[in-house]
């Protein structure tokens, strides 16, 4: 097995939006904003190369969106989906899977591309993986989650015939996880050596990719913790559905990661790749940081 850091750009996004109820004299410390609140995260996918296959998770931003819509993220950096598998020496045509944590624009929108007058897969030789719950989730949209769900970035995978779902276990939809020891596991049929956790803080049934990598287990934090800044556990998004739901994922994976020495990798984090977690007598945070190419 192989793994491969992706990154797609920086964007940015309201520091007080990121942080929550966390006053900005504080999270200002961790990621400085700009003259308009506006602080830099990056677009970091993860490709897993393994068993005859080649699975990306997540995709980014995308391109095919207006300008306007672009004008709100502040796209920067050199960066790119295309110049990132380039540099290990893939295209998107070798891409075989492509696993969606979540139907976020900033998640998803490189699934999609328009050719000419048509929406079409960007990765024509791949299944996209979602599951049942999310998707329907995000294809029926609350009105405050709305604008993160672009049907251009959607329902074109469905109408492709290239979408599939993975199961999730019905003894956790892992909301009811609050109640448990531990967030379950559940598995994937795409490896021997990728499973997944479900969680329901940040948005309905969101998957966390785990990994067996090199002795260690590597889980993609998706945006149950977008950065290491996220670590403490009051440091909750105010984009979050769910807060009090966050909470408790959050304590419940923090507990396990730290007890069994997992490594995280940050989707969103624009300085740290990835890291280990200590307990310390503020609680769990950051032990060390790397490089994925470090492991």
């Amino acid at each position: 097995m192989k793994l491969y850091s992706i990154n797609t750009g920086y964007f940015k996004l309201d520091g007080g939006a990121m942080f929550g109820v966390v006053p900005k004299s504080i999270w200002n410390k961790l990621n400085p904003a700009d003259e308009n609140n506006m602080c830099s995260w990056t677009l970091r996918c993860l490709l897993i190369e393994d068993e005859g296959k080649l699975i990306l998770i997540d995709n980014g931003m995308g391109d095919k969106q207006d300008a306007k819509f672009f004008g709100h993220y502040y796209l920067h950096g050199d960066d790119t989906l295309d110049k990132s598998l380039a540099c290990h020496g893939f295209t998107r045509d070798d891409i075989t899977d492509v696993f969606l944590t979540h139907l976020h624009f900033d998640h998803c929108g490189g699934s999609i591309v328009r050719d000419g007058d048509k929406l079409v897969p960007a990765f024509k030789n791949a299944t996209y993986w979602s599951n049942e719950a999310h998707w329907k989730w995000a294809t029926e949209p609350n009105a405050r989650e709305k604008a993160s769900f672009l049907k251009e970035n959607i329902l074109p995978i469905q109408e492709s015939g290239q979408l599939k779902f993975l199961v999730v276990s019905s003894e956790s939809s892992d909301v009811s996880a609050a109640a448990n020891s531990k967030l379950t596991t559940h598995h994937s049929p795409l490896t021997d050596n990728l499973s997944f956790y479900s969680v329901s803080g940040h948005t309905d049934a969101m998957m966390l990719p785990k990994i067996n990598y090199n002795g260690k287990t590597i889980v993609f934090m998706a945006d149950l913790l977008p950065s290491a800044a996220h670590i403490p556990l009051p440091y909750v998004m105010a984009y979050d559905m769910f807060p009090l739901t966050t909470l408790q994922e959050k304590k419940l994976f923090l507990t396990e990661a730290e007890q069994n020495n997992y490594v995280l990798f940050f989707e969103h984090d624009p300085l740290i790749e990835c890291c280990t977690l200590q307990m310390t007598e503020k609680g769990i945070r950051v032990k060390e940081t790397c490089k994925l190419s470090e492991l």
